[in-house]
C-alpha cells in the first residue's frame, strides 16, 4: 500500500474581526481568566469538577488489553485492507510502544482516560462542531459522541472537552504584521465555563501565523494556571520558518518549539502544584513537525501527537502510521471530520474502527 499521500485537513482561515463582532477579539485582554479552588482536591488525584480520574500513581505504562471484536462498518477494499494492515503485528514499530516515560503523578488525564472533544471558534460556523451549532445542540451532540466512545471501549472513563481556538491564522497581516488574530479572554471564560458545565476539561489551541510560540504563549498563562485547561498547538500556520502567508502552504514547528511550550507548561504545573498539563501537538505530514524524536515530556506535561488528515479511512490510517506510529513520542491521538471526512461518500470512522489501531488513540477530537 502506498504510504505516500498525507491526509490533508481544511481549516478556513477566517478573518474573525472583519466578518463578526470585535468585541470577541482582538490583541487587547477581556476578563481575566477564572481560578480554580479546588487544587487541594486536585492534589488528591480529583479534577476540578470533582471527578477522581482513574490514573493510580506510580503505575507503569502497560499495553492496551485487546477489545472483543466488534460489528465494523461495510467499507471499500481499499479501507478495509488498510484497517487490516494497521491491526498486523509490527514488530519493529510495535515494540516501540507504549514509549517508556514517567510514571503518571495523580490527576493525570493519561493513560487512565479517554478525551474525546470537539474543536473549533464560536464565531465561525467553518472552523468546527464547537462554532457550527448552537450551545445547547452541540453540546448534546458531544454528549452523543462520549457515549459512543464509553460504549466502545468500557475500560477507560471517557472525559468530554471543548478545544477552542485562542490565536487564530489570518490571510491578512492585521496591524501587528503577525497574521495571526487573537481571541478576546472574555469569549475564551465563556466557552470554559461550557467545559466546567460538562464536568469536562478545555483546551486552547494556538495557530501563531508569523508570531512564535515564544511570544503568544505566556498571555494564555492566566488559563493554563487552571487545573483542567490544557494546550494544542497547531504547526500547520507556524508560518515564521518559511515565511508564507497562512493557508499558502503548510507550515511546521521543530521540537525546539514544542520543548519550548513543554517546558513553559511544565513551570506552571510546578509552581502552582495541579496536575500534569496535556500538550497537544496536530500533524499530517512529516515536515510540520521536525526532529521529531527530541520532544521530550516530564512527569508534568504529557505529549499527544494528534494525527489531524482529513480524508477517506485508508489516508487516515496510512497518515497516522507514517506520521505519529512510526516517530513514537508519547500518547496518541486522532481527529474525526464531520463534514470533510465524508463529502465524497464515505461513513465517517466509528470509535471501534478507530480503537482497532495500536497504538489505541486517547485523545479523539471531533471538528
Amino acid at each position: 500500500m502506498s504510504r505516500i499521500r498525507a491526509a490533508r485537513r481544511v481549516a478556513p482561515l477566517v478573518f474573525l474581526c472583519g466578518l463578526l463582532s470585535s468585541a470577541a477579539c482582538g490583541d487587547q485582554k477581556g476578563a481575566p481568566a477564572t481560578k480554580s479552588d479546588s487544587l487541594a482536591q486536585k492534589r488528591a488525584g480529583g479534577d476540578s469538577a470533582g471527578r477522581t480520574l482513574a490514573v493510580q500513581p506510580n503505575a507503569p505504562a502497560k499495553p492496551d488489553a485487546a477489545l472483543p471484536d466488534a460489528q465494523l462498518p461495510k467499507r471499500p477494499r481499499h479501507d478495509s485492507v488498510a484497517l487490516a494492515s494497521m491491526t498486523k503485528p509490527d514488530t519493529a514499530l510495535d515494540k516501540k510502544w507504549p514509549v517508556p516515560g514517567p510514571a503518571a503523578l495523580p490527576g493525570a488525564l493519561f493513560p487512565g482516560n479517554r478525551v474525546v472533544a470537539f474543536y473549533g471558534n464560536p464565531l465561525s460556523k467553518k472552523m468546527g462542531v464547537l462554532g457550527e451549532y448552537p450551545k445547547d445542540q452541540m453540546l448534546q451532540m458531544l454528549d452523543h459522541e462520549v457515549a459512543r466512545w464509553q460504549k466502545a471501549d468500557p475500560s477507560k472513563p471517557v472525559i468530554p472537552a471543548l478545544h477552542v481556538i485562542v490565536t487564530v491564522a489570518q490571510g491578512a497581516p492585521g496591524k501587528p504584521g503577525l497574521y495571526r488574530l487573537q481571541m478576546r479572554d472574555s469569549m475564551v471564560n465563556e466557552i470554559y465555563s461550557w467545559a466546567k458545565a460538562k464536568k469536562g476539561v478545555f483546551f486552547i489551541d494556538v495557530q501563531v501565523g508569523k508570531s512564535t510560540l515564544q511570544a503568544e504563549l505566556p498571555r494564555l498563562r492566566p488559563f493554563l494556571e487552571n487545573p483542567d485547561v490544557h494546550l494544542a498547538v497547531d504547526p500547520e500556520f507556524s508560518m515564521a520558518p518559511s515565511g508564507a502567508v497562512p493557508g499558502t502552504k503548510i507550515g511546521t514547528l521543530d521540537a525546539k518549539d514544542i520543548n519550548w511550550a513543554v517546558n513553559f507548561l511544565d513551570e506552571i504545573a510546578r509552581a502552582k502544584n495541579i496536575p500534569p498539563k496535556v500538550l497537544i501537538v496536530h500533524r499530517f505530514t512529516r515536515k510540520m513537525v521536525t526532529n521529531a524524536k527530541d520532544i521530550r515530556f516530564t512527569p508534568h506535561v504529557q505529549v499527544v501527537m494528534d494525527m489531524d488528515g482529513w480524508g477517506p479511512p485508508w489516508l487516515k490510517f496510512d497518515s497516522y502510521h507514517d506520521y505519529v506510529k512510526a516517530e513514537p513520542v508519547q500518547f496518541t491521538g486522532f481527529k474525526l471530520f464531520f463534514h470533510n471526512d465524508t463529502k465524497k461518500g464515505d461513513a465517517m470512522l466509528t470509535p471501534s474502527e478507530v480503537l482497532r489501531l495500536n497504538p489505541r488513540p486517547l485523545y479523539i477530537q471531533y471538528q
